[in-house]
């Protein structure tokens, strides 16, 4: 990516926890005359009883503000924690570092609500103060503001990372939610498919007391309930035209626990290789008109080989393959992602693409919170 406008090399943190509740990515990219580079990354493990408060607060029905705002400074001070531990590995200092693009822990995301909101965990200020540096945050409200969906945002990077390698393709972000970028040229689209590993990783860890599929190897040695994989396909979300996005409140080990209530006698085993199959007939499904010439996976379901190859056996006119052939670590794309979209509210820059979110035009994000 070409960016003629700085005169000296700038650095931004992005930092971003996804609807997986797994820990942390972090990412340091550096930003000179000619080229945006990944200068550093680092993944951080949420402490569990935090993993699980979070989980908690995804899903409750109502807050008590004591417990809500215990939880986001324990959770922003984890964030610093994983600040002040990146900059010693990369040898920078707080100095160093123009701004920090902090998504939050989304605890909340009502697209389809009167009115619409999203909700972010993360105290901007606190987070400045703990890292005497340059913060912003609140990155989706200013798209809702202007009629979009909030999210998903991650495409407008993708769009400026990858559209001059190729003209016609797509990336997919395998994270708790599956999300598409689709382009065409300068036709852009992109929106969330529906579930990827957050069903599969609840399902493991309630059935068969492991954190993932390591691999998909558990789903693969299971069958396709066509029935069960019906039921869960007739999810309303599914059904609606993009912009679209959702989370886990749509998605949850709840909710699949209630479609299975028709089909108590498919195996666990069975129900993990139906997930499975969910996770790759809804994003083959949302594949099928446009049909890019490449998919680009990246977040952590890059690693479910079984999901993929499924994804592949469905798309076989498109090349799947991770975002490392296209040098950007599959791993920390998101980070990556908001460490740009940072640097584009610093020098007042949209950091939306209207097109994707459906809002009512490009808007500058996020609230700064200066050093």
């Amino acid at each position: 990516m070409n960016d003629d406008s700085m005169s000296s090399p700038e650095y931004y943190i992005g930092i971003m926890s996804g609807t997986s509740l797994d820990g942390i990515d972090l990412a340091i990219i550096e930003c000179d005359q000619n080229q945006l580079s990944t200068f550093h990354t680092q993944f951080s493990l949420f402490p569990d009883d935090l993993q699980r408060a979070l989980a908690e607060l995804t899903l409750a029905e109502s807050w008590d503000p004591d417990h809500y705002y215990r939880i986001e400074t324990e959770l922003t001070q984890t964030y610093a924690n994983a600040v002040q531990t990146a900059l010693a590995s990369s040898q920078l200092t707080a100095a160093d570092i123009t701004a920090i693009g902090c998504h939050g822990q989304t605890v909340r995301h009502r697209a389809y609500a009167t009115p619409a909101y999203t909700v972010q965990m993360i105290n901007g200020s606190l987070l400045s103060e703990l890292t005497q540096s340059t913060v912003i945050t609140d990155f989706r409200r200013r798209d809702m503001a202007a009629g979009g969906q909030g999210a998903p945002l991650a495409p407008a990077f993708h769009y400026a990372a990858l559209s001059e390698i190729h003209p016609h393709a797509a990336v997919l972000n395998l994270g708790g939610i599956a999300n598409l970028t689709i382009w065409n040229q300068d036709q852009l689209t992109g929106f969330d498919t529906g579930p990827a590993n957050g069903l599969m990783d609840a399902w493991m860890q309630s059935r068969f007391g492991k954190p993932r599929d390591d691999g998909g190897d558990q789903a693969r040695q299971g069958q396709v309930s066509q029935e069960l994989l019906e039921q869960l396909s007739k999810h309303p979300y599914l059904q609606l035209s993009a912009p679209k996005s959702t989370g886990r409140e749509e998605f949850n080990l709840n909710w699949l626990e209630s479609q299975l209530e028709d089909h108590q006698n498919v195996s666990d085993q069975d129900v993990l290789t139906t997930l499975a199959e969910f996770t790759a007939t809804t994003i083959a499904q949302s594949l099928k008109e446009k049909t890019p010439s490449h998919l680009y996976v990246c977040g952590g379901g890059v690693r479910n080989l079984y999901v993929l190859e499924r994804l592949q056996q469905l798309v076989p006119k498109t090349i799947i393959a991770p975002t490392s052939e296209v040098g950007i670590d599959p791993d920390f794309m998101e980070a990556i992602a908001f460490a740009w979209i940072a640097r584009q509210t610093i020098h007042l820059q949209p950091g939306n693409q209207p097109s994707v979110t459906g809002a009512r035009g490009p808007r500058i994000l996020g609230a700064i919170y200066p050093r």
